[in-house]
């Protein structure tokens, strides 16, 4: 499993990530170094995600029943981008999973040097808003009995530390398991840089990039547009709190959406183009057309959904 991040994804449920990279100037001056230091390895992202998909392996395996990280080896992703205003130049459409390239700040097309980019994984900060939600959730009680109270409290002291050193925080990435929440699609275009990542015959993931400018212009027409057409959608209150979010982060960052292993299944995937026609259609007062677009989306997504509750 350590060189094949496929085989290693192999009967685990589907997941899929928003990630924000964010440039070194906007993250706390204790933190830079530890960036820079990341970004300077130049490790791959094949490399990143075995380290990651093995470390949440292992803690669900770990003896003593405490399966929170305990941010002692937390992993940062690098991605590298063009200046803001800049020309984006999409990696190859195709890369093995375990020899993916890993991240330079070669000049694009000779002009000025692209930008490293940094989303550190937050796992400390993730896994107690994950827990928290759990417990919130109609499996609370099962939860309950699954983390014990101890290893809850016993995180939480870890969360109050990483708060201690870094402030609040900004957590830069958006898990959803078994699907892609439709109001991410709005973030972003065709045209948008992307890389399909192969390995075996198969799709290990694809990632769609945009800058943040460009993803919050989006979804902030969408939110404009679906307020006058259909203020009851409950994608509306999904694309409110979206904006919110990505307001958060510096002006120079890219947002990125990883498929992770249900691109395997729906790639080649027209889920922006769809959502995009669908909000327009509403726009217009085009039923018929909003009701196709949305019928493309259900029989590409809701089967996948229902992954998760098979037995």
């Amino acid at each position: 499993m350590t060189g094949n991040l496929y085989r290693g994804q192999t009967g685990l449920p589907f997941s899929s990530a928003l990630r924000i990279y964010e440039p070194l100037e906007a993250y706390p001056a204790d933190q830079q170094d530890t960036l820079r230091t990341a970004g300077a390895r130049g490790a791959s992202r094949a490399a990143v995600e075995n380290a990651e998909l093995l470390a949440s392996l292992g803690r669900i395996t770990r003896a003593g029943g405490d399966p929170f990280p305990t941010g002692r080896t937390d992993l940062v992703r690098v991605v590298a981008a063009p200046p803001p205003g800049g020309t984006a130049h999409p990696a190859p459409s195709a890369a093995g999973a375990g020899t993916e390239a890993g991240t330079g700040a070669a000049p694009s097309d000779g002009g000025a040097p692209d930008r490293l980019l940094y989303c550190p994984s937050q796992l400390v900060l993730r896994a107690g808003l994950a827990a928290n939600a759990l417990m919130e959730g109609i499996h609370g009680p099962l939860a309950q009995l699954l983390i014990p109270e101890e290893q809850r409290d016993k995180h939480q002291e870890r969360i109050d530390e990483v708060r201690a050193h870094a402030g609040l925080g900004r957590v830069h990435t958006r898990a959803s398991t078994w699907g892609i929440p439709f109001s991410w699609f709005c973030l972003f275009q065709e045209s948008d840089p992307t890389d399909v990542v192969e390995s075996e015959g198969h799709i290990v993931t694809v990632r769609i990039r945009a800058g943040i400018r460009e993803a919050l212009e989006r979804v902030r027409y969408a939110v404009a547009h679906l307020a006058l057409a259909a203020p009851d959608l409950d994608m509306l209150e999904d694309l409110t709190q979206l904006t919110e979010w990505l307001e958060l982060f510096h002006p120079g960052s890219v947002v990125e959406l990883d498929y992770g292993a249900v691109a395997d299944k729906v790639y080649p995937d027209d889920s922006p183009l769809d959502v995009r026609l669908g909000i327009e259609c509403l726009a217009e007062g085009d039923m018929t057309g909003a009701a196709a677009a949305y019928r493309r989306l259900a029989s590409r997504w809701i089967p996948i959904r229902q992954l998760a509750r098979a037995s």
